[in-house]
């Protein structure tokens, strides 16, 4: 199919924005049927919104107390620590997590 730039206007801002050809061919790719509804600045400023409110969840994740089983470092992790699993700081887990191998 042949796609042609289409000029839409953003629900959030109501400037105008080219729906280029590529895009509209990426979107069929997969699987879209609706044209977007903002621009790409309002898209991304929404997705940094999302992101920062927790992934599209609309509450913050929630942080649990820990010490690092390396440097001793007080830090915070988003899960329960449990005693018989060590717990590492960012730093040293990045230490010692294991590589991809690939």
């Amino acid at each position: 199919m042949d796609y042609v730039d289409k000029t839409l206007e953003c629900q959030d801002c109501g400037t105008s924005f080219t729906f280029s050809a590529d895009e509209q061919a990426l979107f069929a790719d997969r699987g879209f049927t609706n044209e977007p509804k903002r621009c790409p600045e309002c898209r991304a400023a929404r997705k940094q919104q999302r992101y920062r409110d927790g992934y599209g969840d609309q509450r913050q994740r929630e942080m649990y107390p820990a010490v690092c089983a390396d440097c001793g470092k007080d830090t915070q992790v988003p899960f329960q620590p449990r005693q018989d699993r060590p717990v590492y700081c960012s730093e040293c887990y990045a230490k010692v997590r294991p590589q991809n191998r690939g």
